[in-house]
């Protein structure tokens, strides 16, 4: 089995990332032995940015997509930006092949300044991925920068990654391992479909 973890940290270090490992790790505690992988978009904004004006992505690019097409579930984390996910964040998934998560479990979680910036969950990461058709688990995590001072043992912020990391291991277990997904061999099928129509 095989979780890709997508962090959207624009900073190195970055609490995004911090809190990407945190549920990582959590989520391992849960599942046992699984293959996570870790992609930082900030060092894929070039071509991130390249894919949007072209349309075409790039090789590393496209690695990434197939990596994601193929693995059985998604912990995906954003910085969050005048109460919204970061634009990189953004750009990565509106260059993201159609139906790569399809079906495709989603653990979301953010970082923010206060917890005022929490409802970036559920106003703007969950309908986004609920767009992709994912499926979402029910409990994210927001964490505000006073989670991560002194340990941020009394913030609470263990417990609800342990709450989320539990409620997203189960949605994987029913979901079950994915087919892997070749979007080039899916688009030609689908090209050959409409070929064999205009006969």
């Amino acid at each position: 089995m095989k979780l890709m973890v997508i962090s959207g940290g624009l900073r190195e270090p970055s609490s995004t990332r911090l809190l990407a490992d945190r549920l990582g790790a959590a989520v391992r505690a849960e599942l046992g032995q699984i293959d996570i992988e870790v992609i930082e978009l900030r060092h894929l904004a070039r071509a991130i940015t390249d894919a949007m004006l072209t349309g075409f992505a790039s090789p590393e690019l496209e690695e990434v997509f197939d990596a994601i097409a193929g693995c059985d579930g998604v912990i995906a984390v954003t910085p969050t930006f005048n109460a919204t996910f970061s634009g990189l964040f953004k750009s990565f998934f509106d260059v993201l092949p159609e139906q790569t998560l399809d079906q495709t479990p989603v653990l979301i979680a953010a970082t923010g300044g206060t917890e005022r910036h929490s409802l970036v969950l559920d106003h703007a990461l969950r309908p986004m991925f609920c767009y992709l058709h994912a499926l979402v688990s029910p409990t994210g995590v927001f964490a505000a920068t006073a989670d991560f001072g002194a340990d941020g043992s009394g913030s609470g912020l263990c417990e609800r990654i342990a709450k989320a990391a539990k409620d997203f291991a189960r949605f994987v277990r029913v979901d079950g391992p994915r087919p892997h997904r070749d979007q080039f061999t899916d688009e030609l099928t689908e090209i050959q479909g409409l070929l064999a129509g205009t006969h």
